[in-house]
């Protein structure tokens, strides 16, 4: 046999090597994420609940998902162990505290502005000002002899069904 016909072989192997060896990777690190939970983390488990560690056993973890709430599930079954900041900002809409990382940059430019100059003052001005004719016309400035003498003819309206219809 030459080394052309044992070539795509030889490429299909280290294929599914490495295919299986990113998967124990994923698996090794899952397993580890699960074995280092600790009582009081906060849990998303693989339906999507959202609940803290109350209890962890060898093959299930015990979750407390509210109020009076205690649910047992298996380890297996828990698809990601959250921050604390994470956990807070997703279950109780507790942002992070944004004025300790630095200035925050605010909504509006008014405030990023030199001028000394009321906003109401600049918006008043504006007012005074002509409108701007941006070239278009609307039907109804056209004069009703212009539309006749072009011979068009109004189109029928258009309806979401029959008009006698209630």
């Amino acid at each position: 046999m030459s080394l052309v016909t044992l070539l795509p072989f030889i490429v299909l192997i280290g294929a599914m090597f490495l295919m299986t060896r990113s998967a124990k990777k994923k698996q090794q690190q899952a397993a580890s994420m699960r074995n280092d939970m600790q009582p009081g983390s906060g849990v998303r488990t693989i339906g999507g609940m959202y609940a803290t560690v109350k209890e962890v056993n060898e093959d299930s973890v015990l979750l407390d998902a509210g109020p009076g709430v205690d649910l047992l599930f298996a380890k297996n079954s828990i698809g990601a162990v959250l921050t604390d900041d994470e956990y807070n900002r997703i279950v109780h809409g507790i942002e992070h505290d944004l004025e300790a990382d630095g200035p925050v940059v605010p909504d509006d430019a008014s405030s990023l502005t030199e001028t000394d100059e009321p906003a109401a003052d600049a918006s008043s001005d504006a007012s005074d000002d002509k409108p701007i004719d941006l070239g278009k016309k609307d039907a109804a400035d056209e004069p009703a002899d212009a539309k006749a003498a072009e011979g068009d003819v109004a189109e029928p309206k258009k309806t979401d069904g029959e008009s006698g219809a209630k």
